[in-house]
């Protein structure tokens, strides 16, 4: 029943979203082009401009100080990180200098050059350790492997026990077949835990970011990436929990992940070079090997995008039972797969990414519910004006913001952009979990200090910089639209550019506000 309640709740967000874009455009255009020239110039100017609750001239000095510091300005902005540049970055030994300091540094004002994507990501998702040698990260890549591989055979078993046409066994025989294979693999991955954790060091900065989440999920993420060093003598890659009751949710799980997997856009597909390339014989031969059905339909690269995002899918929701599947992961996970070819890599960094991600898929929505209410709180620390028509509105919790929380800006941005803008985050939380933003950039306290929530002051800008449209709307429907119709007209780094302005000015006491409140 949770998985059906979830995924029902998902599909009908996922279809008023999709439903409402060509009619957001007529509606956002009915509603800001009255017979007045003057509001088309205020429409203008609304999206070129900021919107600041106070006028112009009260701009003060500090303010232009920020944004001429800000690293992703169109005068600051730098060129990507280079092939050439990541090279210089590591040691003989393989290992990042200063702690992967400077490496952090460079990702986070200026993205990475596309060639070296597949590369870099697994450093900003922690699939290896910011203070790894080369030696050290061959270990683990073993190690991670055969552990994806032992998920995979996992996924066939309990797929063969789904089907009665190609299992020719009783249910009782299926059940007990399962029960002593999994019984084999809660003794076999503690000997693996072991292993790994003997490869690698341990007491590196970076080893819990490997972690698998046992914590309370509605935590802020300081206290999901716990130091504990009990915690971190678990296992480099967590738990893989394993019940018996997520059976019932895995069949769910496996039709839905099918039918979303046959849907996704094709985005991707001039960025993946494994899927432009692949033969007709093997997309088909990978597609029949997770029991895909009815994809006569799509050409070759696709069906090959298709069947991975099954195959991981399938692993994922076997790794993190609690959360399993729900509509919208695949769209987080598409990117990953454009750019990282091999399948035992992409699943590890794709959980790399749901470490704070997953709070978006509880059953619950607290994670989303916390996430909207710093939003929130954003808003009315900085413009009190719009905060009070978004309450006249009762759109004060937010939720006009619900898809860009959930899945990150990959509807709004393209997709060249969403990477950018998820680098850009995922250095931050990078540099949180290796305790570089205790030292470096907090000495720099005119520069905005890494942040987990980067995403959320990059809504809460957005929302600022339609403040002009948003005071005209008369009903959350209308701002909901204008959301919608936001879709391809974004500038990523004018973006970042104006949440860099909100994180100096605001960080520290949005912090103190959402300590407070999960306190009371």
């Amino acid at each position: 029943m949770k998985s059906l309640r979830r995924s029902h709740t998902s599909t009908s967000s996922a279809n008023s979203s999709s439903t409402s874009l060509p009619s957001s455009s007529s509606s956002s255009t009915t509603s800001t082009s009255p017979p007045s020239s003057s509001s088309s110039w205020i429409h203008l100017r609304s999206v070129l401009f900021v919107a600041n609750p106070s006028s112009p001239s009260s701009v003060t000095s500090s303010d232009r100080s920020s944004r001429r510091k800000s690293p992703w300005s169109r005068r600051k902005r730098k060129r990507p990180l280079t092939p050439h540049q990541w090279r210089s970055l590591f040691t003989t030994e393989g290992k990042l200098r200063d702690g992967g300091v400077r490496f952090l540094k460079r990702v986070r004002s200026r993205g990475v050059d596309p060639s070296i994507r597949g590369e870099v990501w697994l450093f900003l998702l922690g699939v290896y350790d910011l203070n790894s040698t080369s030696e050290e990260r061959e270990a683990v890549k073993t190690q991670k492997r055969n552990a994806y591989e032992k998920l995979q055979r996992r996924c066939k078993l309990l797929l063969k026990r789904s089907d009665d046409l190609e299992e020719e066994v009783t249910s009782e025989e299926a059940d007990d077949q399962c029960v002593r294979f999994m019984d084999d693999y809660k003794t076999t991955k503690q000997i693996i835990n072991q292993q790994v954790v003997s490869a690698v060091n341990t007491d590196s900065s970076d080893t819990d970011s490997c972690e698998d989440d046992d914590e309370d999920v509605q935590l802020l993420p300081s206290d999901v990436y716990s130091n504990n060093s009990e915690e971190n003598t678990t296992s480099l890659f967590g738990e893989i929990q394993v019940e018996d009751t997520v059976h019932e949710d895995f069949s769910t799980w496996q039709r839905i992940i099918r039918l979303d997997a046959l849907r996704a856009d094709s985005d991707w597909a001039t960025y993946s070079s494994s899927s432009t390339t692949i033969t007709e014989t093997k997309a088909r031969g990978l597609a029949e090997s997770v029991a895909l059905k009815d994809y006569d339909h799509l050409e070759t690269c696709r069906l090959h995008h298709a069947a991975r995002l099954v195959s991981i899918l399938e692993a994922y929701a076997l790794y993190d039972p609690e959360i399993g599947y729900c509509q919208g992961m695949s769209d987080l996970l598409s990117p990953i797969l454009a750019v990282i070819s091999e399948d035992h890599e992409a699943f590890w960094s794709f959980v790399g990414f749901m470490k704070k991600a997953r709070h978006n898929f509880r059953l619950d929505e607290a994670g989303i519910q916390r996430q909207l209410r710093i939003v929130s709180k954003i808003i009315k620390s900085k413009d009190s004006q719009l905060y009070k028509h978004l309450e006249n509105l009762q759109a004060e919790d937010c939720s006009f913001v619900y898809r860009m929380v959930l899945v990150m800006f990959r509807r709004e941005l393209s997709f060249e952009q969403t990477l950018c803008l998820w680098e850009v985050m995922w250095a931050d939380q990078a540099a949180i979990r290796a305790g570089v933003g205790k030292s470096p950039w907090s000495r720099i306290r005119q520069q905005a200090p890494p942040t987990d929530d980067l995403l959320l002051y990059a809504i809460a800008a957005l929302v600022l910089r339609r403040k002009l449209i948003i005071q005209r709307y008369s009903s959350m429907d209308e701002i909901v639209e204008e959301c919608n119709s936001m879709a391809g007209q974004l500038d990523v780094w004018k973006l970042l550019d104006d949440a860099h302005h909100l994180v100096v000015t605001l960080h520290d006491k949005i912090e103190t506000l959402s300590s407070r409140s999960l306190s009371v």
